[in-house]
């Protein structure tokens, strides 16, 4: 099994048009429920790992799901600071989590036997880090990090160097997934969207009318690939052009779509739409904060802020 990452309206009753056809379903019960959490901070992001879930945020919280619940695990993030922690991801065989964050933040936790690896300030570097990803396997990722400063950095040699690229004008990047070793995309905050197929170069595909910020990529192939935006919009990009779904007007912040196409969309005031049958149908959830990040599985989870989970 490879693990990796993949990120609505509450209103019960709501209709929204879903599709660029303009199909139409009604908000529909979720099955969602709140559940303990052991922090009141931001959670922004949620993976699943060869141990299970583990959920990353503010002032360096890294939380995991336990036979007992939610449990706190690290405090103070991988350098003991406190920096905010603003993405995770796991390497394919599911046994090392990395996170980044504020002022540099980036750590290696090895879910086996508890252990961190501060690999922090890569370069002297303590920008913003808002998203990894990682490919391959423990001890031997490629790690891809993109800041805030609109520069991807990357590193072939699970963190030991880093090199870095400004792919478009130097806004911040916001998201970035990979569907293969070196084949991914990178989402900004200048609208664009970029490629790569060799992990230190990046072409500008899109999107032309996307109008709204760009917040979540799910990268599974190079006509597979799946973004959030603001204002309750989708895009799905097939290789030729980017399809449109208008689902509501939440802000949308991650995007998780597997290979059978079932998917989930997660973002503000408790927002999450879901995707069965080539269809978005928004669902009403047990939550109004707002929603950060989403793993799908057994059970699906998001969290969000003031340490929300929400568990299915």
């Amino acid at each position: 099994m490879i693990y990796s990452r993949r990120a609505v309206l509450r209103g019960i009753g709501a209709s929204v048009v879903v599709g660029s056809a303009g199909g139409q379903t009604v908000a529909a019960g979720s099955g969602f429920e709140v559940v303990e959490s052991p922090t009141e901070r931001t959670l922004y992001d949620v993976e699943r790992t060869a141990e299970g879930l583990y959920a990353v945020g503010g002032s360096g919280d890294v939380i995991e799901r336990t036979a007992d619940g939610w449990t706190k695990i690290i405090d103070g993030g991988p350098t003991g600071n406190g920096n905010d922690l603003f993405s995770s991801d796991v390497t394919d065989d599911g046994k090392r989590l990395w996170f980044v964050g504020s002022s540099g933040a980036i750590g290696e936790y090895d879910v086996e036997t508890g252990s961190v690896n501060d690999l922090s300030a890569p370069n002297d570097v303590t920008n913003n880090f808002n998203d990894v990803t990682v490919t391959g396997q423990a001890r031997e990722a490629n790690v891809y990090v993109a800041g805030d400063s609109g520069k991807m950095y990357f590193s072939f040699d699970n963190g030991e160097t880093f090199d870095s690229t400004t792919p478009g004008s130097g806004a911040n990047l916001n998201a970035v997934d990979f569907s293969d070793t070196r084949q991914g995309h990178i989402v900004d905050g200048n609208k664009s969207v970029f490629v790569t197929d060799d992990g230190s170069t990046y072409d500008k595909i899109g999107i032309a009318d996307a109008n709204e910020n760009l917040y979540g990529v799910d990268s599974d192939a190079d006509d597979d690939v799946w973004i959030c935006v603001g204002g309750g919009r989708i895009f799905q990009y097939d290789g030729t052009e980017f399809v449109p779904f208008d689902v509501g007007d939440a802000t949308l912040r991650d995007i998780e779509v597997g290979s059978g196409g079932g998917g989930l969309t997660v973002g503000g005031g408790g927002a999450v739409v879901e995707r069965t049958d080539a269809v978005w149908t928004q669902l009403s959830t047990p939550t109004g904060k707002n929603l950060k990040a989403v793993a799908r599985g057994s059970p699906d989870v998001a969290v969000g802020a003031s340490g929300a989970v929400i568990e299915r």
